[in-house]
């Protein structure tokens, strides 16, 4: 009998694997007529608008209008924010510095706190694939972390010991809430985020994140979900993207990317530790997943921190 303890996470789970940090980046004021480009993010970016009001504008989309309190998630596009649908942008390398915040217009009546997802290497698309390009939480969605918001106003080049710091830990919470708040909002759809809210795989992907190691079996899932095995089989592959013991080999090869970089742990001895049978099955499944072996990325991680 299989056991799950109540406050397993499988979301805590996949985000502290993948070594996401959430980073205040930027805090713009501006008034009159202005407009910033924002380039490609990285992984993420998000933007919480404090005072005032903008427009969101995107490539071949019609202009949105974004209200004080509310959020938006952009992933793997650029994008701008501007006082009015036409305002020509200027690039955001001219209009922040590090010598402070940045300010556009003699009075200002718009501000906006702006943070950053940072992923360990190798793990981008495993976030932004499973988001769309560009999500709007508004405000009162929003209302819960308003405390936290009001902090980061308050803390961002406050000038106080550990103030970047403390900015920094708040704008994690902050995410955290944000992407809560775009969970309770999914439809139907494909990739690991929709399956951790649905009612039949929720408890599978949970004890899955659980014991990771574990000599799963697709008929042990089934019954955690509640479902017959070939029901339970096609329901996952649909959501996921994956079969169940792909998923659960593909995440193993994550959790033994984070330990080849964060250790000294003989390779043998993580893949065995995460349940791979064989040195050549470990080696060839994370091949497979991160394009090199197992010795090659332990290898590149290092040269990338000398």
């Amino acid at each position: 009998m299989i056991v799950q303890k109540p406050n397993e996470d499988a979301l805590s789970s996949i985000l502290e694997c993948l070594g996401a940090r959430a980073l205040c980046s930027m805090r713009l004021e501006a008034g009159g007529s202005w407009a910033v480009h924002f380039p490609l993010p990285r992984v993420l970016k998000f933007d919480f608008v404090r005072r005032g009001e903008c427009w969101l504008r995107l490539s071949g989309a019609e202009p949105v209008r974004i209200n004080a309190g509310d959020c938006i998630i952009v992933a793997g596009v650029h994008y701008e924010l501007a006082n009015d649908p036409d305002t020509p942008a200027l690039p955001a390398q001219e209009v922040f510095s590090p010598a402070g915040p940045a300010q556009i217009g003699a009075v200002t009546d718009f501000t906006v706190l702006g943070g950053t997802l940072q992923l360990d290497a190798g793990d981008v698309l495993f976030v932004t694939g499973v988001l769309p390009s560009v999500v709007v939480i508004r405000a009162d969605e929003m209302a819960p972390v308003g405390w936290l918001l009001e902090q980061l106003d308050h803390e961002w080049d406050s000038g106080r010991p550990g103030a970047r710091l403390a900015s920094n830990d708040l704008m994690r919470l902050a995410f955290i809430h944000v992407l809560r708040a775009h969970l309770a909002k999914l439809d139907e759809g494909v990739g690991w985020l929709h399956a951790l809210i649905d009612r039949n795989l929720g408890p599978a992907m949970r004890a899955i994140h659980a014991d990771p190691a574990r000599a799963w079996t697709v008929s042990e899932l089934a019954r955690i979900a509640g479902q017959s095995r070939s029901g339970f089989a096609a329901r996952f592959r649909a959501h996921v993207g994956l079969s169940p013991m792909n998923y659960i080999a593909r995440w193993r090869v994550r959790l033994a990317s984070a330990k080849l970089r964060g250790s000294n742990l003989p390779i043998s001895h993580i893949g065995q530790e995460l349940g791979f049978a064989t040195d050549s099955g470990f080696s060839a499944m994370f091949r497979r997943v991160m394009g090199m072996s197992p010795r090659q990325y332990r290898r590149k991680q290092a040269d990338l921190h000398t």
